[in-house]
């Protein structure tokens, strides 16, 4: 469990997890007036939250599943990080997938942040690399089982 410094300037509660195993709480819509989502359009949805993460943590911005499955809705740059220092206010890049407009209304749960470690990597600059089995085999290389 860690920490994390939250102002909430939502008319919402905090998020939370829904059940004790959960990875991810859900974020609410915080708007005036209800957003329509026109086929294929995005949108930045504002959620009145803005947090403070420790540092070697992030927070990952993503799609809600019933929201993709039933609506095509789902979370643009998947996962958007949060990164540590970021002092702003939360938002959640929505697309609409579909071919129906989609109504975001005031409160809506529209995704899901995942808090998460992370390490940074500092290069080491080298010749050759090591060898492995599966070598410089890309996308699709290893084939179907």
């Amino acid at each position: 469990m860690v920490d994390i410094k939250v102002v909430n300037k939502s008319r919402h509660p905090l998020p939370g997890y829904a059940t004790v195993l959960s990875a991810g709480m859900d974020l609410r819509a915080n708007i005036a007036d209800p957003i329509t989502l026109r086929p294929f359009e995005r949108r930045l949805i504002p959620t009145g939250l803005y947090i403070a993460l420790p540092p070697g943590f992030e927070a990952q911005v993503r799609p809600r599943s019933g929201l993709a499955l039933k609506h095509g809705i789902t979370v643009l740059n998947t996962p958007g990080t949060i990164d540590a220092d970021y002092r702003g206010e939360v938002m959640v890049l929505l697309v609409n997938f579909s071919q129906e407009d989609f109504v975001v209304e005031d409160g809506e749960r529209i995704a899901q942040m995942v808090v998460a470690r992370h390490e940074q990597a500092r290069w080491e600059e080298v010749e050759i690399l090591d060898e492995t089995e599966r070598g410089a085999g890309g996308y699709g290389h290893t084939g179907v089982k």
